[in-house]
């Protein structure tokens, strides 16, 4: 028998949703994907010099830089300069995606064994990064209240001695909470109190609902950030694979020198991504009109359709591109999403993001207009049928 290392006992067989999903595709049957959130498969419009920027001539040289080319970087500082943090490119380091970019940091900041914290409902991908670097994800819920937002006492309490880190999706992923600035002083005391370092994930900063969109890359007095993004969300290229972590805050340039020797020992950047993202980062406001414009359009929709049923009700959302439905709590939410599957409607389950397992629904504002419509409309039709006589009363709570 072969020996696996625990760290990757995970169960890999397919659940019966995915099944279920996987059957109705393959046999041909019309679906209309509510959870959509690759917006190469969406319809916008790409400029094909996008792909040009590729052929630069300058990346037959290799020249290894571990932080990233200094070009691609200062880039990187131009583009927080317009969300109004001044950097410098020596606090930047360059990463593959930002999955690397957590995995960097936690094995910066934490040992085996230790925890990072992350507000829930979040999108379930730390779990599985925190898994391959020996790291305990431990959740600290977010509450909705007229809107979500955080509950710093329950954060104080779920920190504990193996507490390394605070980890903080602005906007989060799938509610679409952005961070108050009363937030984040109170994210700030609690990193001051226990000596604790605060990750920021900002790859939906560009997509909001609000005057403006603060980063946290102007740094937090006296507490050690860091900002992860790229422009998987921030140009809609998942596929270029380039991301960064930006650190600020105390013991800030030994915080580098570590990461520079990390990002050393893996040198997973290539070149000719680097030359060009320059030309992406400066060109992204074309496709950033484009999804902006189909969010708002898609939300206001949703909104439409929904008003008038009070058993359904559609949580706030400050940013990003996902909506997150309540809706009666009468059966599990996989019951619900497999048999709206049955109706050719394919939507996320609460649970999948960490709610609780009845009573919610997530769905992608990212889709064609009118697929999305017609969507919406078989959605609520089916919940109409099968839970229509229920009073709003029957909600969760």
């Amino acid at each position: 028998m072969i020996r696996f290392s625990r760290r990757t006992n995970w169960n890999t067989e397919e659940n019966d949703l995915s099944l279920a999903h996987r059957l109705r595709v393959e046999a041909g049957s019309p679906i209309v994907d509510l959870t959509i959130s690759n917006p190469t498969r969406c319809g916008f419009k790409y400029d094909a010099s996008l792909v040009a920027s590729i052929a630069d001539v300058r990346a037959l040289d290799y020249d290894p830089q571990p932080k990233g080319l200094l070009a691609a970087r200062e880039a990187v500082c131009r583009y927080y300069k317009e969300h109004g943090a001044a950097l410098d490119p020596e606090q930047i380091v360059l990463t593959t995606s930002t999955s690397e970019a957590y995995s960097f940091l936690f094995r910066l900041l934490c040992d085996p064994g230790s925890e990072v914290l992350v507000p829930q409902p979040s999108y379930p991908l730390f779990d599985f990064l925190a898994d391959l670097d020996d790291v305990r994800v431990k959740p600290a819920p977010l509450v909705y209240d007229h809107g979500w937002q955080i509950d710093a006492e329950r954060f104080r309490r779920a920190i504990s001695t193996d507490t390394r880190a605070i980890v903080l999706v602005h906007p989060n992923n799938p509610t679409g909470h952005f961070t108050k600035q009363w937030e984040a002083r109170e994210l700030a005391r609690l990193c001051a109190d226990f000596d604790l370092s605060l990750i920021v994930d900002e790859v939906f900063l560009d997509y909001h609902f609000r005057d403006s969109a603060e980063s946290f890359a102007a740094g937090l007095e006296g507490v050690p950030v860091y900002v992860v993004s790229g422009l998987s969300k921030i140009a809609g290229l998942p596929q270029m694979k380039v991301a960064w972590i930006v650190a600020t805050g105390p013991e800030r340039v030994q915080a580098m020198d570590r990461l520079e020797v990390i990002a050393d020992t893996f040198l997973s950047m290539n070149a000719p991504v680097q030359w060009a993202l320059p030309g992406w980062l400066g060109s992204r406001e074309a496709l950033q009109i484009q999804i902006r414009a189909r969010v708002e359009a898609n939300l206001a929709d949703l909104d439409r359709q929904l008003n008038g049923h009070e058993e359904l009700r559609r949580l706030e959302v400050e940013g990003g591109w996902f909506a997150v439905l309540r809706i009666p709590a009468l059966q599990p939410d996989e019951v619900t999403v497999r048999e709206l599957l049955d109706q050719g409607v394919w939507v996320y389950p609460g649970y999948f993001f960490g709610m609780e397992d009845s009573g919610w629904l997530v769905l992608s504002l990212l889709g064609p207009e009118r697929e999305f419509g017609t969507g919406v409309t078989s959605l609520i039709a089916y919940l109409g049928t099968h839970q229509g006589s229920n009073r709003a009363s029957d909600l969760p709570k």
